[in-house]
């Protein structure tokens, strides 16, 4: 059976402060974001989260309870940069952020590296069961649909930070017999256009 992913990347705040593994709740604005999207999604028959407040968030506006959280889908681990702005870790290590930034196997602040990150998401996959309905939607981190979206098109992993997925952005893939496709829908296929990031 074919299983039609949708991974899409949770909602920001609306007014946010960039950091590393930061997990600001959404305010009400990034929530009617999402409401007013519910209905370009296509129906799945299995809804996830990754465990994230705002993936939760963005999860719960759409779906109610009906949404299972995956652990696996858990953003990259940013070790000593947890909570900490890029110009604080570039100003306190910025020979580490450009090795992690060239190197998807380095993990200078003692997390996931890139390279981790992607055999995870990868393996995951992988595991998907062909009894899942067929249709799973996952709100997801831009991390771990940056990490998918290169085990579909077996891009390399050096290619990570050159994949933008904003929020509210939906990715969608095809599986069958271990090949992943990417889907690219067409304007008027439901889907809407996403908002920039800010």
């Amino acid at each position: 059976m074919t299983i039609r992913l949708t991974l899409l990347r949770a909602a920001a705040p609306t007014e946010r402060d960039v950091r590393f593994g930061g997990d600001t709740p959404l305010d009400e604005r990034a929530l009617e974001q999402v409401r007013g999207m519910a209905g370009s999604l296509p129906s799945p028959g299995t809804w996830l989260t990754a465990p994230s407040q705002r993936c939760r968030q963005t999860a719960w506006a759409l779906a109610g309870d009906a949404v299972a959280v995956e652990p696996v889908l858990r953003d990259m681990d940013m070790g000593d940069w947890q909570g900490r702005s890029p110009d604080e870790v570039a100003a306190a290590d910025g020979t580490g952020l450009a090795r992690w930034m060239s190197d998807p196997e380095a993990a200078p602040h003692g997390g996931e590296s890139v390279a981790r990150l992607c055999r995870r998401v990868s393996a995951w996959l992988e595991g998907l069961p062909d009894d899942s309905g067929g249709r799973v939607l996952a709100v997801v981190e831009q991390a771990v649909a940056r990490a998918a979206l290169l085990h579909a098109t077996g891009a390399p992993q050096q290619s990570f930070w050159r994949i933008d997925v904003p929020p509210l952005a939906a990715v969608q893939l095809t599986g069958r017999s271990g090949r992943w496709n990417l889907r690219i829908p067409t304007v008027g296929s439901g889907q809407q256009p996403q908002p920039e990031e800010q």
